[in-house]
């Protein structure tokens, strides 16, 4: 399991924030329960955007992690919207990443308590054949 730390967190933050700088038109951040919601409070108060209860066309969506794609798929086709992503174990396509690896191992973020992040683990290793 790779523990990640608030700096970490921290640059993660300027670099997704100077990106979502460069887009145009948008009306506030939503954040997928529950592991982009810390990070989409963090983007809202730095680039003063209102954070949002439900994603709406033109909206910036975040989220911790891409891994199968599977939870961030429903708002590929939303108008306007842009995804950004702490860390993705995927090559972006149409998402943008603070980070990319090709690493598989869980990722345990610095508001998350290890045990939990472990049973966490364990169920989606058990879900996927």
């Amino acid at each position: 399991m790779r523990s990640l730390s608030w700096q970490e967190f921290d640059r993660a933050v300027d670099q997704l924030a100077a990106h979502a700088r460069q887009l145009s038109g948008l009306c506030g951040i939503h954040g997928v329960p529950r592991g982009g919601m810390v990070l989409a409070v963090a983007l809202s108060h730095r680039l003063e955007l209102p954070l949002l209860e439900q994603p709406c066309a033109g909206c910036l969506v975040v989220d911790d992690v891409y891994e199968t794609g599977q939870t961030l798929a429903p708002y590929r086709q939303l108008e306007g919207c842009h995804v950004l992503v702490w860390i993705s174990k995927a090559e972006p396509l149409w998402w943008h990443a603070a980070e990319v690896t090709s690493a598989q191992e869980w990722l345990l973020f610095p508001w998350e308590s290890a045990a939990a992040a472990a049973a966490d683990e364990q169920r989606y290793r058990q879900s996927r054949p």
